[in-house]
């Protein structure tokens, strides 16, 4: 691989990383004042401000091997839709509090054993920023975890909607596995994770919370695609973009 193309795919990777904590962060930022209770308010935003920390970092890092004097706000405020790169999962809607938690607890297993095996990364500065963020996304996880198993094995109310969230976000919880040309390229390099082996170690995970919550997994394998490489996202991502960007893109370079 010469080297512009392996810039361009380690590029393309930490976008990855940055694009899915800046939309999950923006999401559960949405939560903050109108959370069914008053720990859970404070859990969240808490939750929004690591996600966004780690956005800052990640994209940062992002902007230095792109090298075209932008920074992370530029590249997360001044990008149209198509040129994000964030999973499906995490750009769909809040909904009622048991699909936010059920997406939450989607990408935090994921987030949690790529972080642990980014942070013996072959690149030094990933391998720093991974050990920086694994621990407050382990905290994520442990919380995420402990409320599904709570609604799921709680009222039959409580229950019934959280076999409906998992029902609608299992399609696109495979996407975070899919393996392209620009994950192989970070493999190969000793900089990414193998997915395959992730996928396992997530099962491992995710199952037998979903047994405890007396849920019952989908049995589809059908995985929605297209997020992460930019060739398709849903109509969702264009709204959030269109509040979250439209102070910086009407007041370019404002100072404040």
């Amino acid at each position: 691989m010469i080297p512009d193309q392996k810039d361009d795919a380690l590029f393309q990777y930490l976008l990855r990383l940055g694009d899915n904590t800046l939309v999950l962060g923006h999401r559960v930022s949405e939560w903050c004042g109108v959370a069914p209770a008053l720990e859970e308010d404070i859990a969240l935003a808490n939750t929004a401000l690591d996600l966004i920390g780690q956005t800052q970092m990640w994209l940062g890092f992002a902007a230095e091997v792109e090298g075209k004097d932008r920074n992370a706000d530029e590249l997360a405020f001044r990008r149209d839709v198509w040129d994000f790169r964030n999973l499906l999962l995490v750009e769909q809607t809040n909904g009622d509090f048991g699909k936010t938690i059920m997406r939450q607890f989607l990408f935090d297993a994921f987030n949690v054993l790529n972080l642990r095996a980014l942070s013996k990364s072959s690149d030094k500065r990933i391998a720093e920023i991974a050990a920086k963020s694994v621990k407050e996304v382990e905290y994520h996880l442990e919380r995420s975890r402990e409320t599904v198993i709570a609604l799921g094995d709680g009222t039959e109310e409580s229950n019934k909607r959280m076999q409906a969230a998992l029902d609608r976000l299992w399609p696109f919880a495979g996407e975070m596995f899919v393996i392209d040309d620009v994950d192989t390229a970070m493999f190969d390099s000793g900089i990414g994770p193998d997915l395959a082996v992730l996928r396992k170690d997530w099962d491992a995970i995710a199952i037998p919370v979903f047994n405890a919550a007396m849920l019952t997994k989908p049995d589809s394998d059908f995985a929605h695609q297209g997020g992460k490489s930019g060739n398709r996202h849903t109509e969702h991502l264009g709204h959030m973009l269109a509040t979250m960007q439209f102070l910086p893109r009407a007041y370019p370079n404002a100072r404040w």
